[in-house]
């Protein structure tokens, strides 16, 4: 297949400065939870990325300066040249297959908390550190300014020894000092740094020119800035500070990357913002500047990246959360195989793996984060280990992605549906508020499914324990999935809740079939991630009075690692959902809840007509259960291993089901250990100068 003409736009070469990338596939700087922690793991995952097409591939935060530490946050480093051949692993990735290198350096002003380090932050003027962490950062006189642009200096000299193409000067997502000094909400000082904003500008240009005159002409100098921060007037804003300061600095980087800010309003969910969502913010950027400028929105129509470029709104589609669903995106694109593009969600569960400190997930994609340490490749796979016949019992998530992935590698598989369509609970879950895009899990792997003659699909077709054994096949995977308890039993309560069983509770998964219910509903969630909240809104939305009760302090407190906790809790406010925090259910009632309070176990009581609990899920393990307890049976069946996967195994994650059904059909026919880890583990060793003699 050949690409079609319509996206040759996308494929021209563009000049950043010295450098040129090869097309305008563009991958932003984007955390990752590998860093210098996990840098193999970080560099492989970036060179996928490079061989997938992508003409730019930029690192992480790379904090650059000891008293910058961002520290626990897993980033990358260049704080002295020991940490040099550790970045370049990423830059001999990337190069390998022809891309380009950035670096983004930062230093965190009023963000750097100096965990590590313990040096006393510093940043504009005098204010407390950000979150809800005791301590404050100083005000900077003129030689810490001095010292700032000098160790900057040295960050982007290290960077180039490294090998990168690219260098950021950052200012953006309220995370870095250059931003502390643009905007005013931070900015207050009275000197040559304050008041105007070309006074409050003036740090980021002597930046800019510093770092342009420490590398010459063999980098690119860019900015990222955030053109916006939805804080209105005493903020940066599109139409006011965030273009002045591109209209008073407007040739002198050789590319502007824009954005939001916060983090949370650059990269918002599908459920709180479409495709594109930022491009009113960051459209005016080109009239302003001659160079190119690249900017996100979360795009994965190719008719829009095309109509991006072709409109003048970017020289360069930014990418972070599709090119992680997806690292071949520009390839397939250029290859006219645009239907094969594994399609951003928009779930944020990339986000989560740097929240928790930990190497990046993805639900479309479940070789994220395993390029290294498992050797998967999210295009190519071993092929199988035998000439045996897999049954998938399940269309779920885990179902489908296991009979994808061992049709890819060559076995005959059946796939048996016991219901009238696949998708398992991503059917239930596109259809609530915000959730559409969450279609494309089952979507993208029943389209790859029917492209493989070796897979056999059967609908309509629930099996019991003496099918399975006549059949005749070698292998079995259970993938029936699980449903909502109904008694209340979950993380707060190891026991089902008194009066559980009084006839007027309702799961979610009857709610979502649209069960009938009685006002007032009172939501109960235990849960903690999205289902309590998009229930809510759902039976508002039918007219329903709503009730939200929890024993954390905010509701959906998960959701902080998704950057969506807020939303939601402003959505259900603005809903006028009741909201009752750090409460747990006591007792239920035909009428009315008792509930206790997690603090001081005071009692209260709330009028109730259809209690939903939003607990745990059980698994679906029937099925499973009755194969593994007769394994005489199996054993004269011939069948050779019957393994339970996805959520009929435990229970979690729509990714953590994708993931569990790809790792079932990668290690089907293969050798896995039991006594030690199945992957690779970073060994950094000892330093040299250990052992030390302490004072």
């Amino acid at each position: 297949m050949s690409r079609d003409p319509r996206y040759d736009i996308l494929f021209e070469p563009v000049k950043i400065g010295p450098v040129t990338a090869r097309n305008r596939f563009y991958q932003v700087p984007h955390c990752n939870g590998m860093g210098t922690v996990h840098p193999s793991s970080m560099a492989a995952m970036r060179g996928v990325k490079a061989e997938g097409g992508w003409a730019v591939i930029c690192t992480e935060e790379c904090d650059f300066h000891h008293t910058g530490d961002i520290t626990p946050a897993i980033e990358a480093r260049l704080w002295s040249d020991q940490d040099i051949p550790i970045m370049a692993r990423m830059v001999e990735a990337v190069k390998e297959h022809g891309a380009l290198a950035g670096c983004e350096l930062v230093y965190g002003g009023h963000s750097s908390h100096n965990r590590l380090s313990r040096e006393i932050p510093m940043t504009t003027n005098a204010m407390p550190v950000s979150g809800w962490e005791p301590g404050q950062a100083r005000a900077m006189d003129k030689t810490d300014i001095a010292n700032f642009r000098r160790w900057h200096r040295q960050g982007a000299l290290r960077a180039r020894q490294a090998g990168y193409d690219i260098v950021y000067v950052y200012a953006g997502h309220n995370l870095t000092l250059l931003q502390d000094f643009i905007s005013r909400r931070t900015n207050q000082r009275t000197d040559e740094y304050g008041g105007s904003i070309e006074n409050r500008v003036r740090l980021l240009r002597e930046v800019i020119e510093d770092t342009k005159e420490a590398v010459g002409d063999t980098m690119a100098v860019a900015v990222r800035f955030a053109v916006e921060e939805l804080e209105g007037p005493e903020g940066i804003t599109a139409d006011g500070d965030g273009r002045a300061v591109v209209e008073l600095l407007a040739d002198l980087p050789d590319l502007w990357d824009v954005n939001l800010s916060e983090w949370h309003n650059d990269s918002q969910t599908a459920r709180f913002a479409e495709e594109g969502f930022q491009e009113p913010f960051v459209s005016w950027v080109k009239e302003v500047t001659g160079k190119p400028v690249v900017a996100v929105g979360r795009y994965t129509s190719v008719d829009r990246m095309a109509s991006l470029v072709s409109r003048g709104i970017v020289d360069f589609i930014g990418a972070a959360r599709p090119s992680i669903a997806d690292p071949f995106l520009p390839r397939k694109i250029e290859e006219g195989r645009i239907e094969d593009i594994r399609e951003c969600i928009g779930c944020n569960i990339c986000v989560s793996g740097d929240y928790m400190m930990m190497p990046m997930r993805c639900t479309q994609n479940p070789t994220k984060g395993e390029e290294w340490r498992r050797g998967w490749h999210p295009e190519r796979i071993a092929q199988k280990g035998s000439d045996a016949r897999v049954l998938v019992v399940g269309g779920g998530p885990a179902g489908l992605e296991a009979a994808r992935a061992l049709g890819q590698r060559g076995y005959a598989v059946t796939l048996a549906e016991a219901g009238t369509e696949l998708g398992g609970h991503l059917n239930a879950l596109a259809g609530l508020p915000g959730l559409a895009s969450w279609a494309r899990v089952r979507d993208w792997r029943i389209g790859q499914l029917h492209k493989l003659p070796n897979v056999e699909l059967f609908l309509d077709s629930r099996l019991d324990a003496g099918q399975v054994r006549e059949f005749g096949f070698d292998h079995v995977a259970i993938a029936t999935g699980s449903v909502w308890r109904r008694d209340g039993l979950g993380r707060t309560h190891r026991r089902p809740v008194p009066g559980w069983d009084c006839g007027t509770v309702r799961t979610p998964d009857e709610i979502i079939a649209d069960a009938a219910v009685e006002g007032p509903v009172v939501i109960y969630d235990d849960d903690h991630y999205f289902m309590a909240s998009v229930l809510a809104e759902r039976l508002v939305g039918q007219g329903r009075d709503v009730v939200y009760v929890t024993p954390a302090p905010e509701v959906a407190v998960w959701t902080h690692n998704t950057m969506e906790q807020g939303r939601i809790q402003a959505r259900l406010i603005d809903l006028g959902v009741e909201l009752i925090l750090g409460r747990k259910l006591a007792t239920i009632s035909d009428e009315e809840l008792e509930l206790e309070c997690v603090y001081s176990g005071n009692r209260t009581w709330v009028d109730c007509g259809t209690p939903v609990p939003v607990t745990m899920r059980d698994p679906v393990d029937d099925l499973f259960r009755a194969l593994k307890d007769d394994p005489a049976a199996l054993e004269a069946a011939g069948i050779a291993s019957l393994t339970a996967i996805g959520d009929c195994l435990a229970p979690g994650l729509v990714a953590a089901a994708v993931y569990g059904g790809h790792k079932y059909a990668r290690q089907l026919d293969t050798e896995v250990p039991l006594d030690e880890a199945p992957f690779l583990r970073e060994n950094v060793g000892l330093s040299d100068a250990w052992p030390r003699r302490m004072a």
